[in-house]
């Protein structure tokens, strides 16, 4: 399986992208493909109005390296990390940017829209988010936006990590080691449990069968 992790800080050595790398560490040790991509190095300009700024073939006319992040990384990858600080109580701006400008490649007027559809849903996602401040409700916005992302592109947001730092590489001292439980998220992406029920949903009662015997 191919795991990609995506950090949106603005510094490249942030402790946002440390969980995450250690998500990839966890996937990896369990033989998965893994790739950490920067957005600082292929995002430079917000979405804008795509009804008057696309090109006359129906493609983006913003020249940087978002179309080739999401066309060439982000569609293969069987999951995704998302890497974000607590900016303003909310993900950074570039990581809403990322997300933003993916309606451009969605939407029904971009030539391969309906390729892009296909292969942006079924995906597992995690969200690791660094914060200086440690109460619980500061990240709350982070992740019920992610999972209402997640929950749009059918897709599955297994875990959260959040890790209390601020100076670089601080996350490694946090006592309640958010390295080790980004580590360990890793090592399982594929098999944790995870469940969003409807009116519908046929439920059994028993959420852990207890083994026979």
């Amino acid at each position: 399986m191919k795991i990609l992790a995506v950090s949106s800080s603005p510094r490249k050595d942030s402790n946002s992208g440390l969980l995450a790398q250690a998500v990839l560490d966890g996937a990896a040790s369990r033989g998965h493909s893994t790739e950490l991509v920067h957005l600082t190095d292929t995002v430079t300009a917000p979405l804008r109005d795509c009804r008057s700024c696309r090109q006359d073939d129906g493609t983006c006319s913003i020249e940087d390296n978002y179309e080739q992040l999401v066309l060439q990384k982000v569609l293969s990858a069987d999951a995704i990390v998302f890497a974000t600080p607590l900016y303003w109580y909310g993900m950074s701006g570039q990581l809403k940017i990322f997300i933003d400008r993916l309606f451009c490649y969605i939407k029904s007027d971009y030539p391969d829209c309906e390729s892009v559809r296909e292969q942006l849903v079924g995906k597992r996602m995690v969200v690791t988010i660094s914060s200086e401040e440690s109460y619980p409700g500061a990240v709350s916005s982070i992740v019920a936006q992610m999972q209402e992302f997640a929950r749009y592109l059918h897709s599955d947001l297994v875990g959260v990590v959040r890790g209390i730092g601020n100076t670089r590489g601080e996350v490694e001292h946090d006592p309640s080691r958010p390295l080790d439980q980004a580590h360990d998220l890793g090592t399982r992406l594929f098999e944790e449990r995870y469940t969003d029920y409807r009116i519908d949903t046929p439920r059994s009662g028993v959420v852990w069968p207890v083994p026979l015997g």
